[in-house]
């Protein structure tokens, strides 16, 4: 469950594209780091990108709980923490959904990378907070407060809404951005600027926290104003050294994200390009610088687009995929040749970009090498062949019914074996050939148990000359609705000599027969 700190009527309404700190007066940075920290209190819910109101639960033992509510179902009375069941009877009709922490700290992460454009140092702060390192940098901007204010608006217009606040430690100003108060501290003044704010603000244990409120100690001045050492004796180093970084005595480690590799080439010509030699001369240059700094991060392309940007403003795209990772310019040259065709250059082409959409790691491999060069060669060929028809492999999966017991995957992609039979278990003969419709027959036995002594193929009544079973299979109840009929299955040969793999469907006494497969 979150728990904030502190939460000011300030943030019960999203900010507008505007930060207060506009009007706050320039602090003095000073010779030491500057941090500025934005919190993004709404971010749970925002990232479902539904309309309020709207809250998240997450499970708590057997319990449903509420873990975040925007703004308007704060307003109906909902509260992170309250069963959902209350939450839901104070605001009824206002929908739920699950909580999701991975969706939230991969938006956080963009949104980290997001903050590269005002310095180049910035770190997600989970679960709802940025750290930007600005140190350097405010002069690019027009001082801190504007700094702030471009930030905040910026993450407006990214659908958050936010707080933020500047000083020269990260931990004082991400405390300050969550409790709401966009301040501008100068150097040296991050004691003062915390002094008012509860300790629950320095993210500590919570043993430690609820230790100092017996204490009285319930503000962060009231901390600071103790001696050290009977606070590290009785709640541990740990105390002392939040303290310490919160006020900028001791640095803290700060870990940038780091920003993906670029992985695309770009051409930008004059003369518009408007004959297939052309383009077909500038994909192969793009291609060679494309696959160098694949090479140099032992990394190969599975899938390549290429987008052609018209004169006219108007962009074509195309895309390629690899069945095994490649960085070799030809191969892929051989594969983006003939669908060159497909580009309608009218004016001509004034851009010619290529993006490594999908890669994977290529280890360098010796040429030569016995197999090595034979699965490559392979894979080069389905590559050809599948920019022309569709090619795919099946794997085995675990599933009691034939239809289910293979899958369509890529063709060069390592198999998954079926598990073994049980020991004591006969191993029970399958078609090599699945019919994909099954077809009806009818079907004579003796008894209503007995295989069948004929059956009606094909409008042709044949003897049957020989035949194994029932073997029965039984619905899978995970997957298939209540009340799917078992399955009855015989191993049956003609006179010809075909062994056909018939079934009852229903059980004995039922007349719907079918031919499933041909076994070998």
């Amino acid at each position: 469950m979150r728990r904030r700190a502190c939460e000011p009527p300030r943030l019960r309404a999203p900010l507008g594209p505007a930060s207060p700190a506009a009007s706050l007066p320039e602090g003095e940075p000073g010779p030491g780091p500057r941090f500025l920290a934005l919190h993004l209190p709404w971010l749970a819910t925002e990232i479902l990108r539904l309309p309020g109101p709207v809250l998240t639960w997450h499970m708590q033992g057997n319990r449903r709980l509420v873990a975040a509510a925007d703004p308007a179902a704060l307003a109906l009375g909902v509260r992170p923490g309250q069963a959902l069941g209350d939450a839901q009877a104070l605001a009824p009709g206002v929908p739920a959904h699950p909580d999701r922490p991975e969706a939230a700290a991969a938006r956080l992460s963009d949104l980290a990378l997001w903050s590269l454009r005002i310095a180049p140092l910035a770190a997600p702060e989970p679960p709802d907070g940025l750290l930007v390192n600005i140190t350097g940098a405010v002069g690019l901007h027009g001082g801190e407060g504007e700094v702030l204010r471009r930030a905040v608006a910026g993450l407006a217009r990214l659908g958050h809404a936010a707080s933020g606040a500047v000083a020269g430690s990260a931990a004082a100003a991400m405390a300050l951005a969550r409790c709401g108060i966009p301040a501008l501290v100068p150097g040296g003044g991050e004691a003062t600027a915390l002094a008012p704010l509860p300790i629950e603000v320095l993210r500590l244990e919570a043993g430690v926290a609820a230790g100092l409120r017996r204490l009285g100690l319930h503000r962060i001045g009231e901390v600071l104003s103790q001696p050290r050492a009977p606070l590290a004796r009785r709640f541990g180093a740990g105390l002392v050294l939040a303290l310490d970084r919160a006020t900028g005595i001791v640095p803290a480690p700060f870990r940038s994200i780091r920003p993906p590799p670029d992985r695309h080439a770009a051409l930008d010509v004059e003369e518009p390009l408007i004959t297939r030699t052309a383009i077909e001369i500038a994909a192969e240059h793009l291609l060679a610088r494309l696959c160098a700094g694949l090479e140099r991060e032992g990394r190969g392309l599975r899938r390549l687009v290429l987008r052609a940007h018209r004169a006219d403003g108007g962009v074509q795209e195309l895309a390629v995929g690899l069945g095994l990772a490649s960085r070799d310019p030809r191969h892929l040259s051989r594969l983006l040749s003939p669908r060159l065709e497909e580009l309608a250059p009218g004016f001509g082409f004034d851009r010619i970009a290529l993006l490594a959409e999908a890669t994977e790691l290529l280890a360098a491999a010796q040429s030569g090498l016995e197999g090595e060069d034979g699965r490559a060669a392979l894979a080069a060929l389905l590559d050809r062949v599948a920019q022309r028809l569709p090619a795919w492999g099946l794997r085995p999966r675990e599933s009691h019914w034939p239809e289910r017991a293979v899958v369509r995957a890529d063709p060069l992609a390592p198999g998954t074996a079926p598990a073994a039979v049980p020991a004591g278990w006969a191993a029970r003969p399958r078609p090599l050939r699945l019919l994909r419709r099954p077809e009806r027959l009818e079907a004579m036995a003796l008894l209503p148990d007995d295989p069948p002594v004929r059956i009606l193929w094909r409008a042709r009544w044949i003897p049957v000359r020989a035949a194994e079973g029932p073997e029965r299979l039984e619905p899978e109840w995970w997957r298939d609705r209540p009340g799917r009929p078992v399955r009855d299955y015989y191993r049956l040969e003609i006179p010809d000599g075909r062994r056909l793999w018939v079934c009852r469907s229903g059980g004995p006494g039922s007349s719907r027969w079918y031919l499933h497969g041909i076994l070998p």
